[in-house]
């Protein structure tokens, strides 16, 4: 998304080859899934609880999925709006994280959770050695699991 002086505009990526698709749980798609029928709802007039056959029901061409107001599903939210509603809830919670950092920070927990480095990469569209000099951050975690690993190998190899 770009701000321009007549407004914003969604835009892909650089280069065709930077598109991709990638698998997202049952709970995401299901709050997803949830979103856009809230959308659906909107768009007819029937309120929640109301059973009604939503397949018959179309959006606006061009409808996003997390649009600047309900009113209006077509306009994008201005791209500082997402980044300051983002900063405002970690300063409640205590973390101190910027929204820049989410890429980096999914990219690490994949890694310390022993997602393979390729797979992190493809998901992420990195070239896997970018992905481990630029975002795989050495965690207490990796690094106590890593002293749990070849404490076990050592144990195996010397019989104890």
């Amino acid at each position: 998304m770009a701000t321009l002086k007549h407004g914003i505009r969604v835009k892909g990526p650089k280069k065709d080859k930077h598109k991709r698709t990638i698998t997202i749980d049952d709970d995401l798609l299901a709050m997803l899934l949830a979103e856009r029928d809230k959308h659906l709802r909107l768009v007819v007039g029937v309120p929640d609880g109301v059973a009604v056959n939503l397949s018959l029901i179309k959006l606006p061409e061009g409808a996003l999925m997390f649009p600047n107001s309900l009113d209006d599903l077509v306009t994008p939210r201005p791209p500082n709006t997402v980044t300051k509603a983002f900063a405002l809830l970690t300063r409640r919670l205590g973390f101190k994280i910027r929204f820049h950092d989410l890429r980096g920070t999914h990219e690490t927990l994949l890694l310390d959770n022993g997602v393979p480095v390729h797979v992190v990469a493809e998901r992420c569209g990195h070239d896997p050695a970018v992905l481990l000099r630029a975002y795989a951050k050495r965690t207490k975690a990796a690094d106590s699991k890593a002293a749990t690993v070849i404490g076990n190998i050592s144990k195996a190899i010397l019989g104890s």
